[in-house]
């Protein structure tokens, strides 16, 4: 099993017990995008999925334009939640011990010894902006932090803190001296999302709100790591019917070109992964979990299927050759599986 989404410990609880404690977090949720709003005009679908990817610390790739607030949105959530956050902007000559720490030499007394100096991804939220401008073996560093939530300098594990979640974002524009992210890292984003641009209203509302002598803040809603980690492990107790389970498995092997459907032996090179089940499944028990359900149905399935599959995917040259997008072909699967 992976072991970025496999289940931490447990203790069982009951279902009179489950339903309260999933009623006071979508209450919680509630005042989380509350706060956030304060702050943040729209944006409410990436709101929620951030809030599910932080709930199963499972890593989200933001995709969109400058200007969109995307580092101000993370900035927020992790004040509204209480969590250590940290920003690395990833450039060209950053080098992989500018994130992870370095061994440092000391003197003292005569004695020399050297010491581990811990780097940004120590901590709760890392926000790695414009990821894909570092060289790959930046980006690698990166993958047994997002796998295993550890890292390993001169020999030595050490261990990240609890939550950890790495949020990447991507500039699609301005792609020269970029280095597209290898399928093994995206392959371990729970989602990509598409970070979209504000309407009319929208703009109006953003420049009545940033551009006057005041600005709200927004105010710690969560105090404590212990109660996201509860609420963490309550998601992963959500029951999921075998017709779910087995509808996300119908999804994932639709997208596999040697045994899925006609269309995806027409357009789609390589399928995805099981991480893509488990992103499924740990995905729409989250989506259960804020709107305030004990079960999972096969709406919240539909609802995250895009986020979850759309960057596992690798469409072949008939796609590209006639401009066919993977968001198009997901959506295609999904009206085809039954």
């Amino acid at each position: 099993m992976n072991k970025d989404l496999s289940p931490p410990p447990s203790a069982p609880i009951n279902e009179q017990q489950l339903r309260r404690e999933v009623e006071q977090f979508r209450q919680t949720a509630d005042a989380i995008r509350a706060e956030i709003q304060k702050v943040i005009v729209g944006q409410e679908a990436v709101v929620s999925r951030l809030l599910m990817g932080l709930f199963l610390e499972g890593h989200v790739l933001l995709e969109g334009l400058p200007g969109l607030a995307k580092t101000l949105l993370l900035k927020s959530l992790a004040r509204v939640l209480n969590l250590e956050f940290k920003r690395v902007q990833f450039t060209p000559d950053l080098m992989p011990a500018d994130i992870i720490g370095t061994r440092i030499l000391e003197q003292s007394e005569g004695q020399v010894s050297f010491s581990f100096e811990r780097g940004p991804v120590f901590t709760n939220l890392l926000l790695a902006d414009e990821i894909n401008r570092a060289s790959p073996k930046t980006q690698s560093a990166l993958l047994e932090a997002m796998q295993e939530r550890q890292v390993t300098a001169a020999g030595t594990t050490h261990l990240l803190p609890s939550p950890f979640l790495v949020l990447a974002t991507q500039n699609p524009i301005e792609m020269e001296g970029t280095y597209p992210l290898p399928e093994a890292q995206l392959d371990r984003f729970l989602f990509k999302l598409s970070v979209p641009s504000p309407d009319r209203i929208e703009l109006v509302e953003i420049a009545e709100r940033t551009t006057g002598a005041t600005q709200l803040e927004p105010r710690t809603v969560v105090d404590s790591a212990e109660q996201l980690r509860r609420w963490m492990d309550l998601i992963r107790q959500l029951p999921v019917a075998r017709p779910i389970l087995d509808y996300c498995a119908q999804i994932v092997v639709s997208t596999h070109a040697e045994s899925g459907s006609e269309l995806a032996q027409k357009y789609i090179r390589f399928g995805s992964s099981p991480r893509g089940m488990q992103a499924l499944v740990l995905a729409a028990k989250a989506r259960a979990f804020l709107l305030g359900r004990t079960t999972v149905i096969r709406d919240d399935v539909i609802d995250v299927a895009q986020s979850c599959l759309a960057h596992r995917l690798i469409l072949n040259f008939d796609a590209e050759s006639e401009g066919i997008r993977v968001q198009t072909v997901v959506e295609q699967l999904l009206r085809q599986v039954r």
